[in-house]
């Protein structure tokens, strides 16, 4: 591991006190005891390098002592990304080594295209318990110059690699699905993917033919340690609106198998399954009492502890009514899994909105793009690059600790259950 440390600045962390139970509330709703905030790396002032897509693993040793493994990319314009960066903590993330690019996440020329270059984009790193290995998937992306080329993206597909028990990284390879319905796109790109009891590794594939309407479907894979190859994919859910049905995240609680998903109708979307193939018709997030919840193209990630469901994102409020997408602040809430809604009396701020969301938008620096994991039995972690595109790229890494106020047993890795991260 890399020696060089990157230690957090004194006077960075911010405090929710827990709160009190309110009458008629069970005690799942008490789960969250407290969520303080850390600032990893700050470049609010322009003047350095802001990173993004900053999303962790914990990779867990012998002697049971777990290391935190974090990728993040330098971002320099929209969809427009540096090589993929990995850093690491053995302290809790207290301090963190310095950032040490990943070769097989770098950026390569076409030599078929002139000036195109290859890279990869919106890397989850997830540990592989039977394996002992760290399993990272990203999207391919086309660059042309210094941004995103638009005239001529080539069709995109997921990106592999694998980091080894020895920390040494292979070089990253295309996940293959030979079916038309993905010659445009087909991507797990930001998605949180569940481990089977046997080490198949569940995910889901946003995909298309074309660039609009865009189903979702869950797949399952084998995983040997080298190869990831597609085993089995499920029958697929479908919105026919625009780019469709974007950026699945899945997860597993209660027997059950759960999927949210990014729409562009100013909602997002739940299904449920029993199988993690066969899904339930999929229906918008909404409250408990049956109101909606507006959700602009955004992603929502699950925060799954092993007595209770709860979901991240981003909504419109009246304090952010004018920020790009209502990508600021993050909240939280718990889950009715059996309803499939959010209890409004749960929700909570994450990571609160920075600057003023109703008159100088352009100075809150967003946050749409996060990470959550299990960090310990005691404490989840969501990581966060913000991001102020109109601000000379400026921004911030965030690292919010959600404290339990019970044992998250789903830490314990179970022979005879899904591993959920």
């Amino acid at each position: 591991m890399i020696s060089r440390r990157h230690i957090l600045k004194a006077g960075t962390i911010a405090m929710l006190l827990p709160r009190a139970l309110s009458a008629g509330e069970s005690p799942s709703q008490s789960l969250i005891q407290s969520i303080s905030r850390d600032t990893l790396w700050d470049n609010l002032d322009g003047k350095g390098v802001t990173w993004f897509q900053t999303r962790c693993c914990m990779i867990p040793d012998s002697n049971g002592k777990r290391t935190a493994l974090m990728t993040m990319q330098e971002i320099a314009g929209s969809d427009y990304y540096g090589g993929v960066h990995e850093v690491y903590s053995d302290d809790r993330g207290k301090s963190w080594t310095e950032p040490d690019p990943v070769a097989a996440f770098g950026q390569y020329p076409m030599p078929e295209h002139e000036g195109l270059r290859r890279a990869v984009c919106d890397v989850v790193p997830e540990y592989h318990p039977e394996t002992n290995s760290v399993l990272a998937i990203g999207l391919v992306v086309f660059y042309r110059g210094e941004r995103f080329s638009k005239a001529d993206q080539l069709a995109r597909y997921p990106m592999y690699a694998v980091r080894d028990s020895n920390g040494q990284w292979s070089q990253a390879r295309k996940l293959e699905w030979d079916d038309p319905r993905g010659s445009n796109i087909y991507a797990n790109n930001c998605g949180q993917r569940v481990t089977l009891p046997n080490g198949d590794v569940l995910l889901a594939f946003t995909f298309g033919d074309k660039p609009i309407h865009r189903s979702v479907a869950s797949v399952r894979c084998t995983f040997d340690g080298n190869s990831l190859k597609i085993k089995e994919v499920g029958p697929a859910l479908e919105l026919k609106h625009k780019r469709g049905l974007l950026e699945p995240s899945l997860t597993w609680y209660g027997g059950r198998f759960y999927m949210t998903i990014r729409a562009e109708d100013d909602h997002g979307y739940v299904a449920a399954s029993e199988d993690g193939l066969n899904w339930s018709d999929k229906q918008q997030w909404t409250w408990d009492d049956g109101s909606p919840i507006g959700m602009s193209t955004t992603q929502q990630h699950w925060l799954t502890h092993s007595e209770g469901l709860f979901l991240v994102y981003n909504r419109r409020d009246d304090a952010n009514r004018n920020v790009i997408r209502w990508r600021s602040p993050l909240f939280v809430a718990e889950v009715d899994p059996k309803r499939m809604v959010l209890k409004r009396e749960t929700e909570r701020v994450v990571v609160p909105m920075q600057g003023d969301g109703v008159n100088k938008p352009n100075e809150v620096p967003l946050m749409g793009n996060f990470h959550i994991v299990n960090a310990t039995e005691s404490e989840s972690w969501l990581t966060v690059g913000s991001w102020r595109p109109r601000m000379n790229e400026s921004g911030a890494v965030t690292l919010a600790r959600i404290q339990w106020a019970q044992p998250n047993t789903l830490v314990r890795q179970s022979l005879d259950k899904p591993y959920v991260q």
